[in-house]
Order: C-alpha cells, then structure tokens, then sequence
C-alpha cells in the first residue's frame, strides 16, 4: 500500500479541504491556521492512507461551553459515516470525551482546542481533530495490542482514507446544523446511545460512576462526595 493517497476527497458546500503530507499532523496545522485568521469550515486532512486523520476549524458564534457541543457533532458523523461504509456488524461507541471504539477495542480518538478555555467567552476559533487507524501497523504482531483495533481489522476491508473522508464530512455537517438549529438535546440523545459506559464505573478522567452528561455535554460523574460536573472543554488541548 502506498503512503499516499492516489485519489483527493471532495467535500460538501460549506467545507473546504487543505491537504497535508503524512508526517505532518492535521490537528497542529489547522491550529496553526486557525491562529492566522484563517476562515472556518476548513478541514486539514492527512495524505496518510492507513490513518483517517482530519482537523475541522470552526469560528462558535456562542459562549465556549455551548460551542463544545460541536465536537459531539465530529464524533456523531464519524459514527454515521462508517456506519453508511462498514458492514452492518460493526458496532460504534465512544469514550468520554475523546474516545472512539469499534466492535469493543479502542480505533482512535479526538483532539479539540479554542482560543480560549473561559468557558463564558465567545473563542475566535475551534478545531477539533479526528485519528482513527485504517489499517494495522506493519511492525505489530496480531495479538500484541488486544484492546486497540483498526477498521481493517474489523472487517472494513474496503475502506479509504478518502472514502472516509468524504463520507464524514457530510455526516457532520448534518449533525451540526442540527446543533445550531436545535441546541445539543438531539447530539446528547444520539451520542449517549453509543457511550457503554454509562452508569458504569470508570476511572478516566477520574474515579466514579459516569452518571451521564448535562446540558453543556459536560460528564456528571458521582463519587463518595456526591456529583460534580467534569467540564469537556477543560479537557482541550493545551
């Protein structure tokens, strides 16, 4: 398999793609971007054929903790968009805040920093970053990481990295139109449906019983000393 890809993703209106060689990481450029004053709905996306690796720039015209809902939106139409390319067995949870698992085993997760992390204040910009493995690594011996998985591995055998690409970033784009029309109530709903550890006992980020999320998406967690609200935009990117 080559490490790049022969044939370029195309995107929805509203988006507009930037790629970036493999060895270059998605996330750092489309931060670095973003910085700049670049225009938001630009997705940085890797050239990298075993990896779907993408970074969306936003510009939340809302406070930074109603704007975390966006990054429910990235999960959700990652969820959606191998659901439309995967065979009809394979089964998506997530991991609060940032993890992604298929048919059980860990297969990538998501970065996400603002401009600021005042959870009042309006941030300039928003990116929010997506690394999920497409094929194994060449070097590891099946077997040697039994919790982790790639979507090859999971009988996703004719998935691409453009495919992928492609697919996602329609299926976010719905979500997120339906969380500037709707609020989060609907990405809450959806998203809780694929998290298997609700009301379970968890010890990332902390220790306690996932209780479920609130109103911002942020974790309700209850511990010996009652239940508090772990904040999701405390968990960016520094």
């Amino acid at each position: 398999m080559s490490g790049i890809l022969d044939t370029q993703p195309t995107f929805p209106p509203l988006l507009r793609g930037e790629s970036v060689p493999a060895h270059t990481d998605p996330f750092l450029k489309a931060t670095a971007s973003a910085m700049q004053g670049v225009d938001p709905g630009l997705v940085i996306w890797s050239e990298d054929v075993a990896n779907f690796r993408i970074a969306l720039v936003l510009a939340p015209e809302m406070p930074l903790q109603k704007a975390m809902g966006a990054v429910y939106a990235v999960q959700l139409g990652f969820a959606d968009s191998l659901g439309a390319l995967a065979p009809p067995e394979v089964a998506v949870h997530f991991i609060w805040p940032d993890r992604i698992k298929v048919n059980g085993a860990k297969c990538g997760h998501l970065r996400y920093a603002a401009s600021t992390r005042v959870p009042e204040e309006e941030p300039d910009w928003l990116v929010i970053a997506v690394d999920v493995p497409i094929v194994p690594v060449a070097a590891l011996e099946p077997g040697v990481t039994p919790d982790e998985t790639t979507l090859y591995d999971e009988g996703c055998t004719d998935i691409t990295a453009p495919r992928l690409i492609e697919s996602w970033s329609r299926h976010m784009l719905v979500w997120l139109h339906q969380f500037m029309e709707e609020g989060l109530e609907p990405l809450h709903r959806g998203w809780s449906g694929k998290c298997d550890t609700l009301g379970l006992q968890i010890t990332s980020p902390a220790k306690g019983t996932f209780m479920g999320l609130d109103e911002f998406g942020n974790m309700l967690l209850r511990d010996e000393n009652g239940t508090r609200v772990i904040p999701l935009y405390e968990c960016q990117e520094e």
